[in-house]
């Protein structure tokens, strides 16, 4: 009497077979992935060859005319792209630090045993949520050296508030800050998501072998939450080399150069109508921004920890 195997076989169309016979699967077909390459295509490959095409030429709406790198050439001679740039780099340096610091400290207070934790979460997390622009336009209101609520409080106390957003040596930094009180929710999110994610017999071993907090924090915490940190870091990052909005709301770049950054400079160039100035600046802004996170991503990923 024959035997008859009655263990379902895969789908024809997930099924093939290599050259020795031997059956391999595979999940999806080649059609499968179609749609997302020509999304990826439309949206982002022909956009960037576009944009290296154009910031070869002097163009405008009607016509162009190819003058080879010229563009690139007169954008490294502008006086203000050299503050552009460093700005842009001290900007991303203290954005993305003073995340990753307070974004861990908040996320070890809000994992803890305290009252109304699932509150102060959503408090921590809310300026995540508000509009860059009406955050930008609040704060520039905030900070007025004269009417702001921040210097009438300060003059309370008898201190006098300088000028945030009026004084050169106050402006970027005063923009830094509103940026770390707007996204450090976003960084606190991912911190608690990492420590949550830790195994608590970890933490149980510690306190039985007599470990503190702080010796947790140090030895458990801080380094099994290596990956969040990782990418708290290279978002903020990114976040802080591609800075525009917040600075433009605030500042408008001023006073003078003293808050420009490398987008606000492409922003200037484009509405004094040199548009193949400012698609050169997307350009060298572009080669920045990957220039910075792809060696950074890869040696902050290297070592990290696995649970």
């Amino acid at each position: 009497m024959a035997i008859t195997s009655t263990r379902p076989e895969a789908p024809a169309t997930a099924r093939t077979a290599d050259k020795a016979g031997a059956k391999v699967y595979k999940p999806y077909s080649n059609w499968f992935y179609l749609p997302t390459a020509v999304i990826y295509g439309v949206l982002f490959l022909v956009p960037t060859f576009a944009s290296l095409y154009f910031s070869l030429t002097r163009w405008s709406l009607f016509e162009s005319k190819f003058i080879g790198l010229d563009n690139f050439k007169l954008f490294f001679q502008e006086p203000a792209l050299v503050k552009g740039f460093t700005n842009t780099l001290i900007y991303a340096v203290v954005t993305s630090g003073s995340k990753v610091v307070l974004g861990l400290l908040l996320a070890v207070l809000l994992t803890s045993q305290i009252i109304a934790r699932g509150y102060l979460r959503s408090v921590v997390f809310f300026p995540v949520l508000v509009s860059t622009i009406g955050v930008g336009l609040t704060f520039t209101v905030l900070m007025n050296p004269e009417k702001g609520l921040i210097n009438e409080s300060l003059g309370l106390l008898g201190i006098t508030g300088p000028g945030w957003l009026t004084d050169p040596k106050w402006a970027l930094l005063s923009v830094a800050a509103v940026d770390v009180w707007k996204g450090v929710g976003l960084a606190t999110l991912i911190y608690i998501a990492g420590i949550v994610s830790i195994p608590r017999e970890y933490m149980e071993a510690a306190r039985v072998d007599g470990a503190g907090s702080w010796q947790q924090f140090w030895q458990i915490v801080l380094p099994l939450s290596r990956p969040a940190t990782v990418t708290v870091i290279i978002l903020s990052l990114i976040g802080g080399l591609r800075s525009f909005d917040l600075i433009w709301a605030m500042t408008r770049g001023g006073p003078g150069f003293t808050s420009d950054v490398i987008a606000s400079v492409i922003y200037k160039q484009y509405q004094a109508g040199f548009y193949g100035l400012s698609t050169a600046g997307n350009v060298i802004l572009f080669v920045v921004v990957t220039a910075v996170i792809l060696p950074l991503s890869w040696f902050l990923n290297r070592k990290e920890v696995d649970l």
